[in-house]
């Protein structure tokens, strides 16, 4: 009963997935105020179920006047374009690194696995702080910066794959049969780690959103006025004693968010790797 318990997460997981793509792609028109307009005379106003709340801002307005809940909308976008443009650029460039990685070998091996442990041994935030600093804080940059940071991660995994996957006689009959190595990579190889790789993805994206977030946060990531989880939560620590929303309801947005995308991502994880599918299913 515990399993089958545990198996309906995923489909709330996706679920709020899917509600959040679409809140952010239909946040221009269903959204109650424009995220950047200021009105000094109604700032820090409290949620509508407050005793000072108004169904015209029905989850309060920040220290500048401004809607939170037309902020939250706008930040949805902003937050799942960055990660999922960080994570698009680190797999592209993690799994075409593992691929050539594990299926030339040699030297060309021994080369990307030590430059894959000097780029795991580096402290993930403190390289891409680092980073940002020197060129600047953007939205392109924080994308650049977060797909430069974490692309060892999926190289290392799709090499090992490609280590196994090899060793397969179609593999070899492919080799002796004077096939291309780009033929061999992308019509034997590569369908045979899909898998793996949009496991890796979906969990990889609720990171990428907790950096965005934690960057933004310190102001090195979306600048003012363009609403961010993470801008809005830097926005709000000042306030937490006297207009509690300002950074709960973005906490709590990035709380969903990554939730669900761990449920969808451990869900997907079970369902594509056949020996984890058989120990949930039994015999």
């Amino acid at each position: 009963m515990n399993i089958l318990f545990l198996k309906k997460f995923p489909i709330a997981g996706g679920t709020i997935l899917f509600l959040l793509f679409l809140l952010a792609a239909l946040a221009p028109y269903i959204s109650p105020h424009n995220p950047v307009e200021q009105n000094l005379t109604n700032t820090l106003l409290p949620p509508f179920w407050e005793k000072e709340g108004t169904m015209k801002h029905l989850l309060g307005t920040d220290n500048l006047g401004r809607d939170i809940l037309s902020r939250l909308l706008y930040g949805s976008r902003v937050s799942l374009m960055v990660g999922f443009s960080a994570v698009f650029l680190s797999c592209l460039i993690g799994v075409w690194v593992g691929l050539l990685s594990g299926f030339l070998g040699r030297w060309v091996d021994s080369l990307v696995m030590r430059l894959t442990d000097v780029q795991l041994s580096m402290p993930y935030v403190l390289m891409a702080i680092a980073i940002i600093g020197a060129l600047g804080p953007s939205t392109l940059n924080l994308i650049i910066v977060l797909a430069v940071c974490n692309w060892a991660s999926y190289s290392r995994v799709i090499r090992g794959e490609v280590l196994s996957v090899k060793e397969n006689e179609f593999v070899e009959l492919a080799v002796v049969g004077g096939c291309r190595t780009g033929r061999i990579l992308f019509l034997h190889i590569l369908p045979n780690v899909v898998n793996t790789v949009i496991v890796l993805t979906t969990l990889d994206f609720g990171r990428m959103i907790i950096f965005e977030a934690a960057l933004s946060f310190l102001g090195l990531g979306v600048q003012p006025p363009a609403p961010s989880w993470g801008n809005m939560l830097a926005d709000g620590r000042a306030y937490l004693t006297i207009a509690w929303g300002l950074a709960t309801f973005p906490g709590l947005a990035i709380l969903f968010t990554v939730l669900a995308t761990n449920l969808f991502g451990d869900w997907l994880r079970d369902i594509l790797d056949p020996k984890r599918k058989k120990y949930m299913t039994g015999p």
